[in-house]
């Protein structure tokens, strides 16, 4: 995919690549939900993208090699997408979007205690939680799809997030 470039500032290019309204929804419900076929994207995210908004977000994630596409091998109708290296290195980025936007926005409890255990669990957090999604989305992303890697990191954010939701019924 060719994107025309206003300029060669780094901030300007990452925001040509990511600075659209659905891009990093993506990629987040993908890396923290282990989201990664189009049905479970479209259903799982509280901010109900469209699914024509939905199929070309994650056309063009795919083409500017932030995602790729594998065919799934239990259904044939059915597509495992993964993150790529790239993606995987936006996890400081989204802890500290995440972090910046618990100081400052009318967060819900429920939907930043993600947020806050990345920033308090800072780059060691980071990078055991960027290691785990190369076995799952890099290294097997068929199997890894399927759950079958155990990722400490994602377990306790998924069990903070159900602790609050569970806390708040």
């Amino acid at each position: 995919m060719q994107i025309e470039r206003r300029s060669g500032c780094p901030i300007n290019l990452t925001m040509e690549v990511l600075g659209d309204r659905w891009s990093l929804v993506v990629v987040r419900d993908m890396m923290f939900g282990n989201r990664r076929h189009f049905r479970d994207l479209l259903t799982g995210s509280k901010e109900r993208i469209a699914s024509n908004i939905l199929a070309a977000r994650l056309k063009r994630l795919v083409a500017l090699g932030l995602v790729s596409k594998t065919d799934d091998p239990s259904h044939a109708q059915k597509a495992i997408y993964s993150l790529t290296e790239p993606a995987i290195r936006l996890v400081p980025v989204l802890a500290a979007i995440g972090a910046w936007g618990c100081e400052h926005l009318p967060v819900s409890e429920e939907l930043s205690i993600r947020a806050r255990l990345l920033e308090e669990g800072g780059q060691p957090m980071w990078e055991a939680f960027m290691q785990e999604l190369r076995v799952t989305h890099v290294q097997d992303p068929v199997g890894g799809a399927q759950g079958a890697h155990a990722s400490a990191v994602l377990a306790r954010l998924t069990a903070a997030y159900e602790d609050v939701r569970q806390r708040q019924a």
